[in-house]
C-alpha cells in the first residue's frame, strides 16, 4: 500500500538542474531500504517557484524541499521516508515570513497564496505522462459534457459569456473568434494551437505542455466540436524537447483511450490532432506566418483580411489560439462561464500566467487574477528586488511590449490598463529591472532581437528596425544628437503604422515606452555623454583611488587586458604602491571592481 508520494519537478528548469538524476537516486535509495511498495515517485510538471529548483515535495504531509542536490537524496530517504523525520535544512524557507519555520503548506507561502491556478491547476500536481492521473482530476469530463449535453452553439456561448480573451498577446475575445469560424459553412476547418512562444524570458506555454498536456488536447477537441473542425495542429518550437515528447505521449494515450479519432464518446464527432515543429522563428508566433509554416512554406505573414476565420490553414477557415487560452477551456465548460467571469476585471476576465524573471528574488511562473497590481506581483509574490536595490521598471510583452516605470507600480495589470500607458500584456513575460538597468541599452537589446527575427517580407520592418537599431547604437556610444532622438521617435511611429504584421507593428514599442518614461536617460547619453546606470561601455571610465588602494594587486592579476599597472605612490598608512588603470587599454569589463574588496575602484 502506498503511504507517501515523492513529487519531483520534471519541468525544463529543474531538469536542467539535475532533477532526472534525483529521480534515479530516489528510486535506488527507496529500493535499498525496502520501501518500493510504500513510496511512489511521481515526475510532475513545473511547480512554479523556479528559483528554488530542483524542487521535491513529499506527500501526504506536503513537505517542500528546495534546491535538492544528488548528495541530499540518501538523507531524505533515510530520515524522512524511513524514520519520519523531516530534513529541516532542506525545507523551503519563505523569506517573506522568515519567522515561520517548519512544515509550511506550499499554498500558504507568499509566492503561492495570492495565486489562482486555472490554466496551471494540474502543473506540479500530476504526472503529465499518465492519462489516468489527468482523468482523476476531472480530465476529459468537459469534452464528455460538450459531446453529450451541449450543442456547438452552447459551447461558443459559454466561452463568449466567460469573457475569455486570447492569452497570446492580442487579447481578442475567444468566443467571438470561434463564432466567426463556426459561421463559415466550408466543408473543412481546422483548429491550430500556437505553442511557438518566442518572447525572451517567456515560458508559460512550455510549462503547461510539460505539466498538463491533456488539458490542451481536450480543449482543442472542444474547439473542433464548436466550430465544426475534425483536424487540429499544435505548432510547437523544436527547442522544447520535453514539451514535444510529453505532448506526443499524451496524444498517443488519448487515441488509445478513444478520446481522439473517430466517434469520440459515441457522439459521431471525429477529431484528430498532430504536432508540427517550428524552427524557432519569432515571426511564426504571428498566426498567418505560423499557418504558412505548417503548410510547409517559409514562415512569412500574409496580408489581412482575409482573416483566418475565413481563409486560414490550407485556405480553410481556422481557429488559432495559444496554449494558455486553450488550457482555460475545460474548466470554463465544467465550472461555468459565470465562475470564470467572476475573476478579473470588467473587460479582462479570469487569470493570467506571468513568467517572472530579471532582477527579482522569486523567479518562476505565477497565475493571478487579472487586475492584480504590479506592486503586489513584484513585492509580495516575487519577493522584491535582490540585494536591496530599487525597482526601476518592468518590461511586459517582451520585444513587442513596453515598460512600466516605478512611478506606475500600482497599475492594475489587465489588457486595457497596460494599453492605456503605452504597454501591452503580450503572452506573459514579465522582466523586472532594478536601478542598475540602462533603459536605452534595454531598448537596444530588444531591437537587436527583432532585427534578427524579422522575416524581411515588408520594407518598414526589414529596413526600419535596422535603422532604429543603428540610431540606438549611435546613442549608446555617445555619438548621438538631440535630433537623433526626434528622428528615432518619428521612425518608430512610421514602422508601427506601415508594417505588415504584428512583429513589425510592435517592434518599436520598447523604444517608444522608454522614450516616454525615461527620456532623460536618452538626453544624458546624448548631451552629457554619460550612461546614468553605468552600463553602456563606450561611455564608461574606470579609475582607482590611489589613497584607498592598498596595493594588493588583485585587480591587476584579474585584468584580461593587462590595463592595470603599479605606480610609485604609496598612500599614507599603506605599505605597498597603489595601482592605476590605462584607459586606452581598458576594455571596461568591470573585473577590477569585482575583485577589489576595498572599494578603491569606481566607474563613471
Amino acid at each position: 500500500m502506498i503511504r507517501s508520494h515523492v513529487l519531483i519537478c520534471g519541468g525544463t528548469g529543474c531538469t536542467s538542474s539535475g532533477s532526472v538524476t534525483l529521480q534515479q537516486l530516489f528510486a535506488e535509495n527507496i529500493e535499498k531500504h525496502g520501501l518500493s511498495e510504500e513510496i511512489k515517485i511521481v515526475q510532475t510538471g513545473c511547480f512554479g517557484l523556479c528559483a528554488m529548483g530542483p524542487v521535491v515535495i513529499v506527500h501526504p504531509d506536503g513537505t517542500f524541499y528546495s534546491r535538492v542536490q544528488a548528495e541530499d537524496v540518501a538523507e531524505i530517504v533515510e530520515e524522512h521516508l524511513l524514520k519520519g523525520r523531516v530534513v529541516e535544512r532542506l525545507e523551503y524557507r519563505d523569506e517573506q515570513t522568515a519567522d515561520v519555520k517548519g512544515n509550511v503548506s506550499l499554498s500558504d507561502t507568499a509566492f503561492y497564496k495570492s495565486q489562482t491556478r486555472v490554466a496551471l491547476r494540474n502543473c506540479g500536481v500530476i504526472n503529465p505522462e499518465e492519462i489516468d492521473e489527468y482523468i482523476a482530476m476531472d480530465g476529459y469530463a468537459a469534452l464528455g459534457k460538450v459531446l453529450t449535453e451541449m450543442t456547438p452553439e452552447d459551447v461558443i456561448k459559454c466561452v463568449t459569456d466567460s469573457g475569455l480573451r486570447g492569452r497570446g498577446g492580442g487579447g481578442f475575445p475567444t468566443g467571438r473568434k470561434w463564432s466567426l469560424t463556426a459561421m463559415n459553412q466550408a466543408p473543412q476547418k481546422y483548429v491550430v494551437c500556437n505553442a511557438d512562444e518566442g518572447d525572451p524570458g517567456a515560458f508559460m506555454d512550455r510549462s503547461v505542455l510539460e505539466g498538463d498536456p491533456h488539458a490542451l488536447i481536450e480543449a482543442m477537441a472542444i474547439a473542433g466540436y464548436a466550430i465544426g473542425a475534425t483536424q487540429g495542429y499544435v505548432y510547437v518550437r523544436a527547442e522544447y524537447p520535453i514539451a514535444v515528447s510529453r505532448l506526443q505521449i499524451a496524444i498517443n494515450q488519448a487515441r488509445e483511450y478513444g478520446l481522439l479519432g473517430k466517434n469520440i464518446f459515441g457522439s459521431g464527432f471525429d477529431f484528430n490532432l498532430d504536432i508540427r515543429l517550428g524552427a524557432g522563428a519569432f515571426v511564426c508566433g504571428e498566426e498567418t506566418a505560423l499557418m504558412t509554416s505548417i503548410e510547409g512554406n517559409r514562415g512569412e505573414p500574409r496580408p489581412r483580411p482575409p482573416y483566418p476565420a475565413v481563409k486560414g490553414l490550407f485556405g480553410a477557415p481556422t481557429v488559432e489560439n495559444n496554449v494558455e487560452t486553450f488550457a482555460n477551456i475545460p474548466q470554463i465548460i465544467l465550472r461555468g462561464a459565470d465562475w470564470f467571469a467572476s475573476m478579473g476585471t470588467e473587460r479582462s476576465k479570469g487569470t493570467k500566467i506571468f513568467a517572472l524573471g530579471g532582477n527579482i528574488n522569486n523567479t518562476g511562473l505565477v497565475e493571478i487574477p487579472m487586475g492584480t497590481t504590479l506592486r503586489h506581483i513584484i513585492e509580495d509574490i516575487g519577493g522584491g528586488i535582490p540585494n536591496g536595490k530599487k525597482f526601476k521598471a518592468a518590461q511586459t510583452g517582451g520585444p513587442s511590449g513596453g515598460c512600466i516605470p516605478a512611478s506606475l507600480i500600482d497599475t492594475e495589470v489587465d489588457y486595457d490598463n497596460l494599453t492605456a500607458i503605452g504597454c501591452m500584456m503580450g503572452s506573459g513575460g514579465l522582466i523586472v529591472m532594478d536601478e542598475d538597468t540602462c533603459m536605452v541599452d534595454m531598448a537596444k537589446f530588444f531591437l537587436e532581437f527583432t532585427v534578427d527575427e524579422s522575416c524581411g517580407k515588408c520594407t518598414p520592418c526589414r529596413v526600419g528596425t535596422r535603422r532604429l537599431l543603428e540610431m540606438l547604437d549611435k546613442i549608446t556610444k555617445g555619438q548621438g544628437t538631440l535630433e537623433d532622438i526626434d528622428k528615432l521617435e518619428e521612425l518608430c511611429n512610421y514602422i508601427k503604422a506601415n508594417s505588415l504584421c504584428g512583429l513589425g507593428q510592435t517592434a518599436p514599442n520598447p523604444v517608444l515606452a522608454t522614450l516616454k518614461f525615461f527620456r532623460e536617460e536618452y538626453v544624458a547619453h546624448v548631451v552629457d555623454k554619460k550612461c546614468p546606470a553605468g552600463v553602456c561601455k563606450d561611455l564608461l571610465s574606470f579609475s582607482i583611488d590611489k589613497d584607498k588602494c592598498i596595493g594588493c594587486g588583485m585587480c591587476a592579476r584579474n585584468c584580461p587586458a593587462d590595463a592595470i599597472t603599479k605606480t610609485d605612490y604609496v598612500a599614507p598608512g599603506h605599505k605597498l604602491p597603489s595601482y592605476t588603470i590605462d584607459t586606452e587599454k581598458c576594455v571596461k569589463c568591470g573585473a577590477c571592481i569585482g575583485n577589489c574588496k576595498f572599494k578603491a575602484i569606481s566607474k563613471q
